[in-house]
């Protein structure tokens, strides 16, 4: 059913205590390279303040931290696939790329009881044949907030509130303290 602009509109709003309305920004939080140390802390801070994310967990870390990618899904945060070991799955061999795939679902599934439906590749580049071999979702981003590089609070939580729009997808990482301190 096609809504009108007003539904979408009041749909999109909530009240604030003082009975004015609020505008609310529909974006999308991900996190890549996970779980790490700091996963646990981040999905803790996540849920009290009732944000759901996208982590898209590593198999090589999901096997290191398994109970972090546990928490992660008990928290309500939907979990994806970010390959096995980080590797650029359109300059392996076809079979390789798949299996970094397939055993990283395989990882995620035994930890979590679910199958993601969702893999990000690393560095973003896919390709159309990998594509073609795995039943799941390519999700890419529309900022980066450049966490892994700069490592500083502040300009990470700078990067992504000047940058944000609707819409956005925000890649974030929750192997660095100062990323979890940003979110």
């Amino acid at each position: 059913t096609k809504r009108t602009e007003t539904e979408v509109r009041e749909s999109s709003s909530i009240l604030e205590e003082s009975g004015e309305e609020k505008d609310i920004m529909k974006i999308a939080l991900t996190f890549d390279d996970g779980p790490s140390k700091y996963t646990s802390r981040l999905s803790e801070g996540l849920k009290k303040k009732g944000v759901s994310a996208t982590f898209f967990l590593l198999g090589a870390n999901v096997e290191k931290y398994p109970e972090e990618g546990k928490k992660l899904a008990e928290d309500g945060h939907l979990l994806g696939n970010h390959s096995y070991s980080h590797v650029q799955l359109n300059n392996i061999p076809l079979k390789k790329a798949y299996q970094e795939i397939i055993k990283t679902n395989n990882l995620i599934y035994e930890t979590t009881g679910e199958y993601p439906q969702y893999v990000r590749p690393p560095f973003g580049e896919w390709s159309s044949q990998l594509e073609k071999q795995v039943e799941m979702f390519p999700v890419f981003w529309n900022l980066d907030s450049l966490d892994w590089k700069v490592k500083n609070t502040e300009k990470i939580v700078k990067t992504v509130t000047d940058q944000t729009k609707e819409g956005s997808i925000i890649l974030m990482h929750d192997g660095y303290e100062t990323s979890v301190e940003a979110a």
